[in-house]
């Protein structure tokens, strides 16, 4: 009885162990499946029982024991999502409906207060139905950013376009705790073609600046050619100034030379040798005055032709400004009867609906006739660029004829100063040939001067004289005395200089019979005198 008491007491030692070994191997065991390690693609939400004032416990990265019974666990992945957007016929600010298809890449956030959002909203849902409301998300505030900008701010300035669609859809897709990764616009259309209008514009204008350039190019280019072709004149008019002028000293030493071998030879060889040497001289002038003839005459042919092409190119460029000008006329006008062909069918498809869809159809009616506007405006500023590019050809063309005037006015004046210059040297100074040619004009003078008087009636003259002069004559009587007297040699020098013979009645040289009288007659011609007070 003790050895099985013994034996009994020993099974129950050895199988309390091992219940006990069995009770701490299933308690390791169950912490150790319990600990969930969280990947760093995911989300490890914790809910049940967690900490007081939340529902769930989110861990992105590292791990956590799950208590059983009290608490479970479930994963929230963090792979991108992406969401097609065919966003068709959205209103923008100017109720003009576009396109914009895009691409919107989503995925969980992993800020605290947005994973805390994600495992309330989200938790349990597959992908399909998260793209499903971040769709909706999607398209409401896209819409809503379209609404709010003109077609033209959303073709041409896309990173505004861009920062507009975030700063709205960010806040409303971390209230299901969903963050916008990427956005990718595919493409901005219209239905009315005011996009295409623009982009017809903004060809049209490129081109007419570079053809502008190419006017450009090409004046520069005539410009250079001339200024060359002056240079290259004046320098062989230096070179043959040179020549002529080494010559004539050349044929300076050689007359001297000669001159002095004729002194030696005899007088009658001298005078020979003379008279040979003013043949030569009197040939060399007239050779010199056919070469500078020749020389006028070219570069008359040259100012002509030069004229002359900037004629044709003036009128080819407003020729080819004219048959763009009724191309695009033409282009226009088929546009806008196929437009208004459309706009019809429309309009008949639209009566059909009017009682569901009035109010949409007043919106597409509008936006056709703002696009209508639209059209009607570029054609407008194409037209006026065509206008411009017709009167910057005119200017051209009158530019290079002025200037061709001018040149013919420059060498008239040219010619005309060499002229007086002439004149001056050969008068012995510019005072005695301003006297030479104001004796050619004093017939003109004298002729326009008693035009002037000619209907003046003078029914008499009365002079008042202050009283006695000088030596007891009056001051008129000593005037009139000095004035008869300086007139007879002023004639007499204006007939001996410039051969102008004046009538023999105004006066005589001293020494004449008629110049004392006349004299006298005016010296002792009556003078009233003011009474005195």
């Amino acid at each position: 009885m003790t050895a099985f008491a013994d034996l009994d007491s020993n099974t129950l030692l050895m199988l309390t162990s091992i219940a006990a070994a069995l009770i701490v191997l299933g308690f390791l065991i169950m912490v150790v499946k319990r600990y969930k390690r969280c990947p760093s693609n995911k989300i490890l939400v914790i809910y049940g029982k967690v900490s007081r004032g939340q529902s769930a416990r989110c861990l992105h990265g590292g791990g956590a024991f799950v208590w059983p019974l009290i608490q479970d666990y479930a994963f929230l992945t963090l792979d991108p999502m992406q969401i097609e957007i065919p966003l068709r016929g959205a209103l923008s600010a100017e109720n003009i409906r576009v396109n914009v298809p895009s691409v919107f890449t989503v995925a969980v956030g992993t800020e605290a207060t947005v994973m805390q959002t994600a495992a309330i909203r989200l938790l349990g849902l597959d992908q399909r139905q998260v793209m499903k409301q971040a769709e909706d998300i999607i398209l409401g505030q896209l819409r809503q950013v379209i609404a709010s900008m003109t077609i033209e701010d959303i073709n041409r300035n896309r990173d505004k376009f861009l920062d507009s669609v975030q700063n709205s859809l960010t806040p409303e897709l971390e209230k299901i705790g969903l963050v916008l990764i990427n956005v990718n616009i595919t493409d901005i259309t219209d239905e009315s073609g005011y996009i295409e209008a623009m982009g017809r514009k903004a060809a049209s204008e490129a081109i007419q600046s570079a053809e502008i350039d190419v006017a450009q190019q090409q004046k520069r280019g005539s410009i250079g050619v001339a200024e060359a072709k002056r240079e290259q004149d004046v320098m062989v008019a230096n070179a043959e100034k040179t020549r002529e002028i080494g010559t004539k000293e050349a044929e300076r030493e050689k007359l001297v030379k000669l001159a002095e071998l004729a002194k030696e030879t005899g007088i009658g060889q001298s005078l020979a040798q003379l008279e040979q040497q003013s043949a030569v001289k009197e040939q060399e002038r007239q050779m010199r005055v056919r070469v500078a003839d020749a020389e006028a005459a070219a570069v008359t042919g040259e100012n002509l032709a030069r004229a002359k092409v900037v004629d044709a190119d003036a009128t080819l460029k407003v020729r080819q400004a004219e048959a763009y000008q009724l191309a695009e006329t033409r282009k226009r006008e088929a546009e806008a009867k196929v437009r208004e062909m459309q706009y019809l069918a429309e309009a008949k498809a639209a009566d059909a609906m009017a009682t569901k869809i009035e109010s949409e159809q007043r919106a597409e009616l509008e936006a056709a006739a703002k696009a209508q506007k639209a059209r009607l405006i570029v054609d407008a500023e194409a037209e006026a660029e065509q206008v411009r590019l017709r009167a910057n050809a005119e200017a051209a063309a009158t530019f290079a004829r002025l200037e061709a005037e001018a040149r013919g006015q420059f060498e008239i004046l040219a010619k005309k100063a060499e002229g007086l210059q002439r004149i001056v040297e050969g008068c012995g100074g510019a005072q005695q040939a301003f006297q030479l040619l104001m004796l050619e004009h004093l017939p003109q003078l004298a002729e326009t001067a008693a035009k002037a008087i000619a209907n003046v009636k003078f029914d008499k003259v009365v002079v008042w004289d202050g009283g006695a002069g000088k030596d007891g004559k009056h001051a008129t009587a000593s005037f009139l005395q000095g004035l008869a007297g300086s007139l007879p040699p002023m004639l007499q020098m204006m007939k001996d200089i410039g051969g102008v013979e004046m009538p023999p009645f105004l006066g005589k040289l001293a020494g004449e019979t008629a110049t004392e009288p006349a004299v006298a007659a005016a010296a002792s011609a009556p003078t009233k005198t003011p009474p005195k007070s």
